[in-house]
């Protein structure tokens, strides 16, 4: 699995993107995730999670989300 930290989240449409902990300052590794992919109330920007990343059509989504 792999960590990282909430860089936004739009409550209203439920939707995010997470900025990895494994990759460099300068890649754009951003991966996306919807709320259906999380159990429980709402993320919030800066919350560390822990996932697993699946290549979606449109790039990487987190699955298996999880708060740490």
């Amino acid at each position: 699995m792999t960590e990282g930290t909430v860089k936004f989240f739009h409550d209203r449409k439920g939707y995010g993107f997470i900025e990895r902990n494994d990759t460099d300052d300068d890649a754009d590794d951003d991966v996306f995730f919807h709320m259906e992919d999380v159990g429980g109330p709402d993320l919030e920007e800066g919350e560390e999670v822990r996932f697993e990343v699946e290549e979606a059509d449109e790039g990487p989504r987190a699955k298996n989300l999880e708060r740490i």
